[in-house]
């Protein structure tokens, strides 16, 4: 009886094992099976991440950020008005209400160029070598995708993003005192980042175009574009036109003052100046026509600029519109002119 109960017993301990070793693989499979899901899930979610360059939303961002580029160019030229003459003083003096509002309205349009670098690395592109027949392989890759857009637009969106103008204008010139004018590092500074602004734009626009929506392949929208750019021009032009005229002023001030042994800084408002009389008669404003003195300073196609006091005011939609205006003129007569020759 003792034998048979031993017996009993050892075979109900083992029937245990085999049921417990049973469960545990049990577990295991099951435990394995939610690992590879998990994994698959984390895989999927992650390729989710890659945007089409179909979808709606990259559509619908890529005419937003278009429209951006737009003002981030009317924007820039902005930076040239900041500086302002004091004639009675005889200095150069800064707008500080423009200023703060220029670097305001470009630090909007930073912010959308920094997303816009950030979307380019998530987005996906059509293999070239599958577009041979339907609509082609779409590429998810990261490292493929950030290959492509390194050695394309990357460091050109780099340079147009760079705080340079709000750095310059907040810290740079306020403690400028060497031989490097201010006007000449505001107009390096806003030139360096004009000329790849304006290069991304164009393939941005042919992009938007291309996948249509608001903005079309027409007549319209091309002779629409054709004006925006005239206008733009005009823009630029005219605010260049106002910085180049302070530049003359300025010049002019610097030549009056070394005959009688002023400092470089003789010219700037805000630095502590000695007691010097200037030459009246040598920066006296005439008409460049009615020059007949060599003494008197020429001031050239910046007379008028001069004599209205456009560069003294502080109202700036005038000296915006006097000078737009004057930008537009200009480039109608050098239109004019290259279809006469």
């Amino acid at each position: 009886m003792r034998r048979a109960s031993f017996s009993s017993a050892l075979h109900a301990i083992r029937r245990g094992f085999e049921r417990g070793s049973q469960g545990i693989r049990s577990l295991r499979g099951s435990l394995s099976f939610q690992s590879l899901h998990y994994q698959s899930s984390k895989k999927s979610n992650h390729q989710e991440k890659i945007l089409d360059p179909q979808d709606q939303f990259l559509q619908r961002w890529n005419k937003i950020f278009l429209i951006s580029c737009v003002f981030a160019l009317a924007w820039d030229p902005l930076f040239f008005y900041i500086p302002v003459i004091d004639r009675n003083k005889k200095c150069l003096k800064f707008d500080a209400t423009l200023k703060i509002i220029a670097c305001v309205l470009r630090t909007i349009t930073d912010l959308f160029y920094l997303l816009h670098i950030f979307i380019q690395f998530r987005t996906g592109f059509i293999s070239p070598s599958s577009r041979v027949i339907g609509r082609g392989e779409l590429i998810k890759d990261h490292a493929t995708i950030a290959k492509r857009y390194i050695f394309s637009y990357f460091f050109v969106d780099v340079l147009a993003v760079l705080p340079l103008p709000q750095v310059a204008v907040l810290f740079i010139i306020p403690r400028l005192h060497g031989p490097v004018t201010s006007k000449g590092l505001l107009k390096a500074v806003v030139f360096s980042q004009y000329v790849p602004r304006l290069f991304r734009i164009y393939p941005l626009y042919k992009e938007v175009t291309r996948t249509s929506g608001i903005i079309t392949e027409t007549a319209w929208a091309g002779a629409v574009f054709n004006l925006f750019l005239y206008m733009l021009a005009s823009h630029v032009v005219g605010a260049a036109w106002y910085l180049f005229a302070i530049d003359r002023q300025h010049k002019c001030w610097h030549e009056s003052c070394k005959g009688i042994g002023c400092s470089h800084l003789f010219s700037r408002c805000d630095v502590e100046r000695g007691s010097y009389a200037l030459n009246e008669t040598f920066c006296a404003l005439v008409d460049p026509d009615q020059i007949v003195d060599s003494d008197v300073f020429n001031f050239g196609i910046y007379y008028d600029v001069l004599r209205l006091k456009i560069v003294e005011r502080h109202h700036f939609f005038k000296k915006l519109i006097y000078c737009f205006w004057w930008g537009l003129r200009s480039l109608r007569y050098t239109s004019d002119q290259s279809h006469n020759c």
